[in-house]
């Protein structure tokens, strides 16, 4: 049975070849049959509030680290490799199916038509003055939108909900707005839920994380609270399919500006102009330090919260975890790993063109 269930490996690399060199049909799966495994997975997930994603991660690992020393000192003691032989082929015929089963929820749609194909954004080269001006518009909403939040204790923007579930359930109502205008983005998903172990998330740069076996978008919420409400539609955009970060974040800006909600239009404002003003800083850093000085005292003291909230989890973990990521992405069609982030510039100053 294990050596049969083996040939699932094969079948989806193949599967995955097919559909890198076949976007037809990466898009008529993404649009046709993906939404039928995530509706109806996620109906049943959804029942159960805290993240199975994450019971799912420690169940694994307790499970194989136990599963690992049985067979090694099983194998020592009886002096049979046997042991040994079936650890290997257990977890080989495990990793087939995981991996078969990613392939059917998430990997093919990293391979469907990019968001500017529904969208009709052009993506062209840009000079450093329409970033500029991108940078100045996005510093003025950010400014104007900040004004109208409460600061909290700790000095940082405060959410209009004290309960992050009430958060959550905004977060999932906050595509209506922006699925008036892009239709490919409609559908009933559930909110985001909370990862109990936030901190380690935030010790490997993890914002959140959406788990395609449980079809559950998972939320650090740790994280500085104004950077919330972008992060949860971030990870509720790979919920719908949309699997590419730079579109990920992109998309979570304009469920945010359309959500009709004040603090979500300021996280996303704030998620596009720190991408934006970074773009600035290699091009032109004296055009950066000019526009920087225009930020308001509220937002300013908001980036540096979250600087300092950062810096506490700076260390190896990481940047191996940065390393991880950017061998993840490049391996499923982002040929840019984790500098594809950076192109959420290009759709920005394509929307505002």
């Amino acid at each position: 049975m294990r050596k049969k269930v083996l040939i699932l490996l094969p079948v989806s690399l193949v599967l995955t070849l097919f559909t890198k060199y076949s976007t037809g049909f990466a898009e008529f799966y993404a649009l046709n049959i993906y939404p039928i495994f995530a509706g109806s997975i996620s109906f049943f997930t959804s029942k159960v509030k805290f993240s199975l994603a994450e019971f799912i991660i420690g169940v694994l690992i307790i499970g194989l680290t136990a599963y690992f020393f049985f067979a090694t000192i099983k194998a020592v003691l009886e002096k049979d490799l046997n042991y040994i032989k079936n650890f290997v082929l257990n977890i080989a015929a495990a990793i087939s199916i995981m991996y078969f089963l990613f392939v059917l929820f998430c990997g093919i749609n990293y391979h469907r038509n990019e968001f500017t194909y529904y969208s009709g954004l052009k993506i062209k080269e840009s000079s450093t003055n329409e970033l500029i001006n991108l940078c100045e518009i996005l510093i003025k909403d950010a400014n104007e939108s900040r004004a109208l939040l409460n600061t909290g204790n700790e000095g940082t923007a405060e959410l209009l909900d004290e309960d992050y579930y009430k958060t959550a359930v905004r977060a999932k109502d906050s595509f209506d707005g922006v699925a008036g205008k892009y239709s490919v983005l409609k559908g009933s998903y559930h909110a985001p839920k909370p990862v109990l172990f936030s901190d380690i998330m935030s010790y490997m740069g993890i914002t959140g994380m959406f788990f395609p076996y449980s079809f559950e978008a998972n939320v650090n919420v740790s994280v500085p609270p104004y950077q919330l409400p972008a992060v949860m539609l971030h990870e509720l955009v790979h919920l719908r399919g949309f699997m590419r970060e730079d579109e990920a974040n992109f998309i979570s800006y304009l469920a945010c500006i359309n959500s009709g909600f004040d603090d979500f239009y300021y996280s996303g404002t704030m998620l596009a102009l720190t991408y934006s003003m970074n773009a600035l800083y290699g091009e032109n850093y004296e055009e950066f330090a000019r526009l920087y000085a225009t930020y308001s005292e509220d937002v300013k003291n908001d980036l540096k919260y979250s600087s300092d909230y950062w810096r506490m989890f700076e260390g190896k973990t990481a940047e191996i975890s940065n390393k991880v990521n950017d061998a993840y992405l490049k391996a499923n069609n982002q040929k840019d790993g984790v500098k594809s982030y950076g192109r959420m510039v290009d759709l920005l100053i394509a929307y505002y063109d």
